[in-house]
């Protein structure tokens, strides 16, 4: 899933200093479940804003909504007949969310709510973690299911650094070395064998590197 976390509450009031009339629109998809961005989430932000126009003194029309998604047309029209009525958006979406919330409603301003910051698992409540950069070309049948892209801080393809010590990595001794994870699940599996062999030069043409992508199914397409 994405996963998000919350922005500093005084960034999001800098942001709306200016703004009489806000909508906080929550998403009811991944930042629900790492709890950034859902419905408890839409309510304390909107509290916690409400809060802080008395004690400036000012008066602020703030509403709560929250969007089964703000990824899809179709939810986003939820709020055409009444966008109008807003002059700013705080959007506790992810950064797709946000901005295509953007791009259906380009007369309004949409804020982050939320700092978007990589796709992961859920470790325990509370605790994500990294597991997929979303490189477009995936190793994972080659590597024991475990990434080197998302996992090595170096992105190595064949094999741990020379920092790696006592199966850990070298930029933080709490972070397993994502090379020594791989060669223990070969391991298990008993494929090491596939550990010999070079895999080849990665095309990160299919990664960020090759500009906005796109992916088009014809076979779903209406």
């Amino acid at each position: 899933m994405i996963v998000a976390d919350k922005k500093p509450i005084e960034e999001i009031i800098e942001c709306l200093k200016d703004h009489k009339n806000i909508l906080v629109l929550g998403c009811n998809e991944c930042v629900t479940v790492c709890e950034a961005g859902g419905k408890k989430e839409v309510g304390v932000l909107a509290s916690a804003l409400r809060m802080n126009a008395r004690k400036e003194g000012k008066e602020v029309k703030i509403d709560e909504l929250t969007l089964e998604r703000q990824c899809d047309r179709e939810y986003l029209d939820e709020i055409r007949d009444s966008i109008d009525q807003y002059d700013a958006v705080v959007s506790l979406a992810c950064g797709v969310g946000v901005q295509f919330t953007a791009e259906q409603y380009h007369d309004k301003p949409i804020y982050p709510g939320v700092n978007t910051t990589f796709l992961g698992a859920t470790e325990e409540r509370g605790v994500w973690t990294e597991r997929c950069q979303a490189c477009g070309q995936c190793i994972l049948a080659t590597t024991g299911g475990i990434c080197p892209v998302a996992r090595c801080a170096k992105r190595l393809f064949n094999g741990p650094c020379g920092g790696s010590t006592t199966g850990k990595c070298e930029i933080n001794a709490e972070v397993d070395c994502a090379w020594q994870l791989i060669v223990d699940r070969l391991k298990a599996l008993e494929r090491l064998d596939d550990y010999e062999k070079l895999c080849p030069l990665k095309d990160w043409s299919t990664d960020r590197a090759g500009g906005p992508r796109k992916v088009v199914r014809e076979d779903v397409k209406q």
